[in-house]
């Protein structure tokens, strides 16, 4: 799973460091995403793993991190 969150950031995350390098805990927007390509890691993110984010997931504190979109993920595919 971590390889896909990892996967989808390179490609839509816009960070200014690699992907594949950072923490699981790394503030993902410190590390260069913006608002607008958080949006587009979500729909990826909904793409990749076949869940919809749930109007309560839509916040920051969802995509500020790997283990934060971890975390979200398998609440939605448990759901």
């Amino acid at each position: 799973m971590d390889e896909t969150i990892r996967d989808v950031l390179t490609e839509h995350g816009r960070l200014a460091v690699d992907a594949g390098s950072i923490d699981e805990s790394t503030d993902l927007f410190a590390s260069g995403m913006t608002s607008h390509a958080s949006v587009n890691v979500m729909l990826a993110l909904e793409d990749a793993f076949d869940i919809e984010f749930s109007e309560k997931m839509l916040r920051k504190s969802t995509f500020e991190s790997i283990a934060a979109i971890r975390a979200g993920v398998l609440e939605m595919k448990d759901a």
